[in-house]
């Protein structure tokens, strides 16, 4: 059997997304999964990887369901060293779980899907001119998502609720407020699970799952 890299900005196993992924892989691959922030404890995280002014947020589910709040800039050389551990290990396919951008990361020979560079234009090409709308984790993520998504350089409509600390509320509240400006939401987080895509699409408008959309692209390349 094939093996697929997996690789958290937070920490393994993600119990929670890995389902997601494997549902869609029907057996013909197993995850191999590693995470950015294993081996430290809430208090080392905070301390090496909070974000500073003008960093690049993001937020990651801990082992014990906990969320953490990182800079992508602290944590990029741990992620390639995770990426070149994977590789020297025999494995070609490495997902990155998250949906943010990162610019430099790279592969001798394996093949890195990066997922903001797949999911964005699939879901332009799916929109055949319906509104689009965006539901992140984090408030501050707004700008950053905008920049994705936006293909005409407009501002796109924007709510925020964690996967890892949002409610049902939480997610109800996100959809209605785009019910009016939206005709297809993208949850942008590789943590969101179908509960969430469930209670986002409760407002009547249809909602895209991006690990969900990813686990299908990968599946058709194993």
């Amino acid at each position: 059997m094939n093996n697929i890299g997996m690789i958290t900005i937070g920490q393994t196993p993600r119990s929670d997304v890995a389902p997601i992924i494997e549902k869609q892989l029907d057996g013909r691959a197993a995850l191999v999964q590693a995470g950015v922030l294993d081996g430290y404890t809430a208090e080392q995280v905070r301390e090496l990887f909070s974000p500073q002014a003008g960093e690049y947020v993001l937020t990651t589910r801990m082992a014990d369901g906990s969320a953490a709040v990182i800079s992508r800039e602290r944590i990029a050389p741990v992620l390639q060293g995770k990426i070149d551990t994977m590789e020297a290990e025999g494995i070609t396919t490495i997902l990155l779980l998250c949906t943010g951008v990162f610019p430099g990361l790279h592969t001798k020979r394996a093949h890195l899907l990066e997922p903001d560079r797949i999911i964005p234009p699939v879901v332009q090409a799916m929109l055949g001119g319906r509104r689009l709308g965006l539901i992140g984790p984090l408030p501050e993520q707004e700008d950053s998502m905008n920049e994705k998504f936006s293909a005409a350089g407009g501002r796109l409509p924007f709510a925020a609720a964690s996967p890892y600390t949002g409610t049902e509320a939480d997610f109800r509240a996100a959809a209605e407020r785009l019910r009016g400006e939206a005709d297809v939401l993208v949850l942008d987080c590789m943590g969101y699970v179908e509960q969430h895509r469930q209670w986002a699409a409760s407002a009547g408008v249809p909602a895209v799952l991006s690990n969900a959309l990813m686990g299908k692209l990968i599946a058709e390349m194993v």
